[in-house]
């Protein structure tokens, strides 16, 4: 097999291409492998060669330099190019030119940091599946580093299924007493305890200021799942008590809606606290409730389409092979269309539902961008169940919205109009 391989990457080596001065990566059905296009293109700017990213140009492709190491890359990862030289180039650019199309160039490979507990398994959450699959390198930061300020290290920061309420999802409706959740409350009750914090609702609500002063001062945020609504609730809820029976025995405070802080938040605003220990939801900002007796079925979401000449954040956010997209449930799976901030960019919507799936704003010198739901290949996804396997997925349109998100930060910022 060895053998194969390298003669396999030897004819991608050939010099009978040898006019051709870039790579194109396409993004459309003509990829083998739309998600490790994504790895190619971070693996290319991770050592200071050129990009581009064609928006909306046959599904958002990338235009590479053409060198022997990164043709090696691609064929050793299953990768589709097409050799183009200078004139084909130009052509492409006349394209982009006349339509609802515009190059970007990737300046820099953003460094990451997936915020997650020390002893968390990638396979735990969407991201780091799309990280590890697409071999994009990443390091773990959880309540310690933040709070030791190391977030000003990274340019690209994820959160994911963290409850920043401090009420542990609310798994010890259905759990309590599994080892899991013993051990998960006890590492985050000696944290608190490390930085001389009350208990774990007051180290959450450190923490969340600290995100927050992260994206003010120029990072780039992106949350999916319970993360995206507790962050939220967490900055909401400063100076009051929504998280029971974990705070400090006694109950959250009843009037806590009322009370609620949302000009410090990012996306949301009005939402109504879920202060029932026994129901199993944070509050009404998710459309879904999905651990609630009113749980609404899953329907499917379209992505918006956006000017890429005037608007090429959000563009680059939606590109994809696919416009319309399965649903999936998460803990937070969507967002109520009237909890949203006036200024909230929507990308993705379920037609006619009152919510919306995917949305994106500034905040300060930062951005923010929030996508309901757990693992897009995994719908109704279960606690224990098996980690998504994404040889499976190669061209889920899912997780490449995912991956959009992590090859944002690389644009150049000269380039960014919204």
């Amino acid at each position: 097999m060895r053998h194969v391989i390298a003669f396999l990457v030897a004819l991608v080596l050939l010099p009978s291409s040898a006019g051709a001065q870039y790579l194109l990566v396409p993004m459309d059905a003509t990829q083998t492998n739309h998600l490790k296009a994504y790895g190619l293109t971070y693996w290319s700017l991770d050592r200071r060669h050129t990009a581009e990213w064609l928006l909306n140009y046959r599904g958002g492709s990338f235009l590479l330099a053409d060198r022997p190491e990164i043709r090696r890359e691609a064929a050793l990862r299953g990768i589709t190019t097409e050799p183009v030289g200078v004139g084909q180039v130009a052509q492409i650019r006349a394209t982009i030119h006349e339509a609802n199309m515009e190059s970007v160039i990737l300046e820099k490979a953003p460094k990451i940091a997936v915020y997650t507990p020390p002893n968390t398994s990638p396979w735990d959450d969407a991201v780091t599946l799309a990280l590890v699959y697409a071999d994009i390198p990443y390091d773990k930061v959880w309540d310690r580093e933040v709070l030791q300020g190391r977030l000003k290290d990274y340019e690209w920061l994820h959160l994911h299924h963290e409850d920043f309420t401090g009420q542990y999802s609310k798994f010890y409706i259905n759990y309590q007493g599994a080892p899991w959740l013993q051990e998960e409350v006890q590492r985050n009750e000696g944290m608190a305890a490390e930085f001389g914090l009350p208990n774990v609702p007051a180290l959450k609500k450190v923490v969340v200021e600290e995100i927050r002063r992260y994206v003010a001062e120029g990072g780039f945020l992106f949350a999916m799942c319970t993360a995206t609504e507790t962050v939220e609730l967490a900055l909401a809820a400063l100076g009051i008590d929504i998280a029971a029976p974990f705070s400090d025995g006694s109950p959250a405070d009843p009037d806590a809606t009322g009370k609620m802080r949302w000009e410090r938040t990012f996306a949301f605003q009005g939402g109504q606290v879920q202060v029932n220990p026994q129901v199993n939801a944070f509050s009404d900002i998710d459309g879904h409730q999905v651990n609630t007796p009113w749980r609404q079925p899953l329907g499917a979401f379209t992505l918006f389409d956006f000017s890429a000449k005037f608007d090429p954040v959000p563009s680059m956010l939606v590109q994809n092979h696919e416009n319309v997209l399965p649903d999936f449930y998460g803990l937070t799976t969507s967002f109520r269309r009237d909890r949203l901030k006036p200024g909230t960019i929507v990308l993705a919507e379920e037609e006619g539902a009152p919510w919306v799936k995917y949305v994106h704003g500034n905040y300060a010198q930062g951005t923010w961008t929030f996508l309901g739901g757990h693992d897009p290949e995994d719908p109704q996804h279960q606690i224990g169940d098996a980690p998504t396997d994404l040889d499976l997925h190669p061209h889920s349109p899912g997780y490449r919205l995912i991956l959009n998100n992590v090859l944002f930060p690389a644009a150049k910022k000269k380039t960014l109009k919204t």
